[in-house]
């Protein structure tokens, strides 16, 4: 069986609808409402690309909608490969549009899941995948009923109470063997069977078996005017600024030369910078202090020594490749600021040419780039005049809606 970082599954967004009972808005139907500032399938597609089991992504929307996705898309907090097909007139007819473009990606499992279900997260999602990868041809998330149920009758009146026990409401994404579900779809339109009202309902129809897993209480889909309030609202307290900080530190020997490379700038000196690319240690920490931010590991990870093609790089290429990491993963660098440990050379007369630099290279306004030099008061290697050292921060503001 595959591991389970390994084991990704296909995912339907299902966003055709018309969204009737949510009544009529300028800004269309109710997945391209805003709520929290952002139209609703913006919050339900980041969930799916910040989790690590997102395979491919079909998007099923209505042929009149592609303005409005496109405008939507934009606004998304989180790059996200993804294919756009139209959907059918009914909601199943619109997920066996999606599930036709995505049978031929490589994937065994598919989650199908509501546009308007913009609270799902990763640790339903994380259920729901390892029920299918113990074995289950469909699982169902869904959360126990509370409430006491009445039957009415004709004139308003209570027919009877109906018990509750294993009683449950279904939630999306509802995720499935590809194979399995695509077929049961396919019969279920070739029979003339239209009054499903989910794809667990077909799977049942079609003989087979669903998994229940544990739903989440805030999974719910957004129907009414008022649930659209209700979702603005949530998200609006959830907006906390994602603002995260990155350290990084370097040092490069010293040895004979003519001059060395600090942030971009080439220095006159008698001595040199001695590393296998063309050694900027302002640079190198600053690279590591951004991919601090989202998590990516180190400059060595990305650009090992051992491999020639960056003998004698000049180190911009690094800092661009992290600044690129940071920007596809959601942030915007507000704040870079580089601290200089040398007795020399003098790094003062060369101060604003660095920054200009670093501003050019980061694509940000010079005033959120620093760049600061101190002496070792002839302490340590630095103070021997050995080495150069550099101390990096960098200040990355990440937009909401999942891990970076």
């Amino acid at each position: 069986m595959q591991a389970e970082e390994q084991f990704s599954c296909g995912v339907i967004v299902v966003a055709a609808g018309r969204g009737e009972r949510a009544g009529q808005s300028s800004e269309g139907p109710k997945q391209y409402r805003t709520v929290g500032d952002r139209p609703v399938i913006t919050h339900t597609l980041d969930v799916f690309a910040t989790w690590d089991g997102t395979g491919p992504v079909v998007v099923v929307i209505h042929p009149e909608d592609e303005e409005l996705f496109a405008s939507a898309r934009k606004r998304m907090g989180h790059m996200l490969d993804l294919t756009v097909v139209h959907g059918g007139a009914t909601r199943q007819l619109s997920v066996l549009a999606g599930l036709q473009a995505i049978a031929g990606a490589g994937v065994k499992h598919v989650m199908i899941h509501d546009a308007v279900r913009p609270f799902s997260d990763h640790a339903l999602l994380d259920r729901c995948r390892a029920a299918l990868r113990n074995g289950a041809g469909a699982v169902l998330p869904a959360v126990a009923v509370a409430d006491t149920l009445k039957r009415a009758k004709a004139g308003g009146l209570v027919a009877e109470t109906v018990p509750r026990t294993d009683l449950h409401a279904a939630q999306t994404p509802q995720c499935f063997r590809l194979e399995a579900i695509l077929s049961a779809h396919r019969q279920a339109a070739a029979s003339g069977q239209a009054d499903f009202t989910d794809d667990a309902s077909i799977a049942e129809w079609a003989g087979i078996p669903v998994h229940l897993v544990e739903g989440s209480p805030d999974n719910f889909k957004l129907t009414l005017r008022r649930d659209l309030s209700m979702a603005d609202e949530k998200l609006t307290r959830m907006a906390i600024p994602d603002v995260r900080t990155g350290n990084g530190y370097d040092v490069h020997q010293l040895v004979e030369g003519d001059g060395v490379t600090l942030c971009g700038v080439f220095i006159p000196h008698d001595r040199k910078l001695s590393g296998h690319s063309d050694a900027d240690v302002a640079l190198h920490a600053l690279t590591d202090a951004l991919l601090a931010t989202c998590g990516a590991g180190d400059i060595g990870d990305h650009f090992p020594p051992s491999d020639p093609r960056w003998k004698g790089a000049p180190s911009h290429i690094f800092l661009e490749h992290a600044a690129r990491i940071v920007r596809e993963r959601g942030g915007t660098i507000t704040h870079a600021d580089i601290s200089l440990i040398a007795e020399a050379p003098k790094v003062g007369p060369h101060r604003q040419q660095m920054r200009e630099s670093l501003s050019a290279m980061l694509a940000i306004a010079i005033d959120r780039c620093s760049v600061k030099a101190t002496t070792n008061e002839k302490l340590g290697f630095v103070g021997r005049n050995e080495g150069i050292a550099a101390i990096a921060t960098a200040t990355v503001v990440y937009a909401s809606g999942g891990d970076a």
